[in-house]
């Protein structure tokens, strides 16, 4: 055979359903099984929601799959139920299996469900290096199994689900288990058990940020400076955000940001100046025109003292591109300290934003704790648990932050 020729390697075998596929848990009758049989179980319990994002206002799971060794698996519909207490008390403490669990917690604790222990495969994987860690990636790499993923980004609030749809959602809790251990298994060969340990005890607990001011998030309002434009941004957001609600769908399906940010750099006053506007051409921009003109209406009547600030200023460190002009010995701290980061990370095998969040690491740097040297180790652990790091996540981190503050190396210039 020519050097330059090679065989293709086989495909690899596609993840099936081992049970066929479990029926849709939408009754008491149904939900009561589901929880004995769980309750019957052994071992780790795999679980998975599914959610309508893009398509519904609320974050909310709309389906939730669950399987454990001896129970089989279960797609529990959870809207027709008041809570799944019961679910929950029959898990017990037995460990969860999650994929991105923070993706999915938030929707699991609204019906009742709270881990007390857990392994998250995402992170797991994450610690481990792998360079991709989407669940399908995974079991093909770790498991050997390709996945479907056609279904990702249906609208899970659709009933009844269609079959195929309720075969994808299975196929995400089919392995978990099996990838579980795998991961579990080379956490242990490469020393990093403890890392993980403390990053799954930390999720238990997780909760996700809630933001003030969520208006400004609107894309595009950075570019206005005005503060009555923004003030039309804010008003224009929330008179969305309670038609969404209303009508339990996403905000951008009523009207896009692009269209908001458009509205308040016109001002228009009419209907028909709203209409020729960028993005008010939809059914719902139309039909609702009379909504975002009151909206409009209401920014440009307030008092100039009641208009909110164009921006407003984090009570973090100012960005990193600005340091060298503002304070160069900052800079250079942050230079030094992320070189090093980066050797750390390609030597332990574990990406820099894991080993530490990059903000509590700017934080740190922009404004170091006092002392004298000897103490500073101390300080930096402190301060940097104090931010939310974990203890493997401060031993690391803490001589390198340390090394930084005490000797930044500062770039030559010329005499």
């Amino acid at each position: 055979m020519d050097a330059e020729q090679h065989v293709d390697e086989p495909a690899l075998p596609l993840l099936t359903l081992r049970d066929g596929l479990p029926p849709v848990v939408d009754t008491p009758e149904a939900l009561d099984e589901a929880v004995a049989r769980v309750a019957a179980g052994t071992g780790p319990v795999g679980l998975d929601a599914e959610r309508a994002s893009g398509y519904r206002y609320s974050a909310r799971a709309y389906l939730i799959q669950v399987r454990r060794e001896g129970s089989g698996t279960f797609l529990i519909d959870p809207i027709p139920f008041e809570n799944l207490d019961a679910l929950d008390d029959a898990i017990g403490d037995a460990e969860w299996i999650l994929h991105a669990a923070t993706q999915d917690l938030a929707c699991l604790r609204e019906v009742g469900l709270r881990p007390r222990r857990l392994f998250d495969t995402e992170h797991a994987a994450r610690l481990l290096g792998y360079p991709r860690v989407g669940l399908a990636t995974l079991t093909e790499s770790v498991l050997g199994f390709t996945m479907r993923k056609e279904h990702s980004a249906a609208d899970w609030s659709t009933r009844p689900l269609p079959g195929p749809w309720l075969e994808y959602a299975a196929l995400d809790v089919e392995m978990l288990i099996e990838l579980r251990d795998a991961l579990d298994v080379q956490l242990h060969e490469t020393g990093k058990q403890e890392w993980a340990a403390q990053e799954f005890a930390w999720l238990t607990g997780f909760e996700p940020a809630v933001r003030t001011d969520p208006w400004r998030r609107t894309s595009g309002i950075h570019k206005l400076r005005n503060r009555r434009a923004v003030a039309a941004v804010r008003e224009l957001w929330y008179a969305r955000d309670d038609l969404a609600r209303t009508r339990d769908t996403t905000g951008g399906r009523l009207l896009p940001d692009a269209a908001i940010v458009a509205a308040a750099k016109a001002m228009p006053t009419d209907r028909a100046g709203l209409l020729r506007t960028d993005g008010f051409r939809g059914r719902a921009a139309k039909a609702e025109a009379d909504r975002w003109l009151a909206a409009i209406q209401r920014a440009a009547t307030l008092p100039e003292a009641e208009l909110p600030p164009a921006s407003v200023r984090s009570d973090g460190p100012p960005q990193a591109r600005s340091w060298a002009d503002r304070d160069p010995v900052a800079a250079a701290r942050l230079a030094t300290a992320r070189a090093a980061m980066n050797d750390l990370s390609e030597r332990i095998n574990v990406p820099v934003e894991n080993i530490l969040t990059p903000d509590y690491l700017r934080r740190v740097l922009w404004s170091p704790p006092p002392g004298r040297p000897e103490s500073l180790p101390d300080a930096v652990a402190a301060e940097l648990t104090r931010l939310g790091a974990r203890g493997w996540q401060v031993e690391l981190a803490e001589p390198v932050i340390t090394a930084a503050i005490i000797d930044p190396q500062l770039p030559e210039t010329d005499d």
